[in-house]
């Protein structure tokens, strides 16, 4: 044995990596500019608050996937979709028709929280609050997933948003979506347009009030 390795095997307390987190955590931690600053990997000498906080924005449903069901009518949730519900802690996947699109909106405890949300300030007996609870509460289901990561969605709801052979689940941040793919794509491209539209809005809004703001003191005409 070399003598470098019997300095390393002298040390008491070996600073190995603990993996109490999921490995990707600790993958992401050591290729962090903070984490490669510090000696060797203890946390002490790391500076891994930003990681951390970067560990924290993952419980978001992010991006687009498109899965086939099988021939059973289960269909596979993304991993990363399955992820974050696993962190939110919902016993299944709370779905229900969307109020807006052609969809079905997913999730769990957060979802939940932003329903409550919606429905607090309105008065309990108004029919607002009625008509939202009704549809984004008594339109609802509770679905199992399997050891797979799988669901099977009801065929009233696939039948809702024309679903078929394909789903395309698309992330909404606390919540996702889940489409027919070809619908999905054209809701995209027109989402896209009028983001433009919106933007174009909004440039000669702060255009216009910029012209109209007072010159400086000296300023030529």
């Amino acid at each position: 044995m070399r003598a470098a390795e019997l300095v390393i095997d002298a040390h008491k307390v070996p600073c190995y990596p603990k993996y109490s987190r999921p490995a990707y955590v600790f993958e992401v931690r050591s290729r962090h500019p903070k984490a490669r600053k510090g000696v060797g990997c203890c946390p002490a000498n790391t500076g891994w608050e930003g990681v951390l906080g970067a560990e924290r924005n993952l419980d978001r449903f992010v991006s687009h996937y498109t899965n086939r069901l099988d021939s059973k009518g289960r269909v596979s949730i993304p991993a990363s979709f399955r992820a974050v519900l696993a962190r939110d802690g919902f016993e299944g996947l709370y779905v229900y028709p969307s109020l807006y699109s052609e969809a079905l909106d997913c999730g769990g405890h957060a979802l939940l929280s932003e329903i409550d949300a919606l429905l607090a300030p309105l008065s309990p007996y108004s029919e607002e609050r009625d008509a939202y609870a009704a549809t984004l509460y008594g339109e609802s289901e509770v679905l199992k997933i399997d050891g797979e990561g799988r669901v099977i969605l009801t065929d009233g709801m696939k039948t809702r948003v024309s679903i078929a052979n394909e789903v395309t689940f698309v992330g909404q941040g606390h919540k996702f979506q889940i489409w027919e793919p070809g619908r999905f794509r054209a809701h995209l491209e027109e989402a896209r347009n009028r983001v433009r539209d919106l933007r174009k809005q909004l440039s000669s809004g702060h255009a216009a009030t910029g012209a109209l703001s007072p010159q400086p003191p000296g300023a030529r005409d």
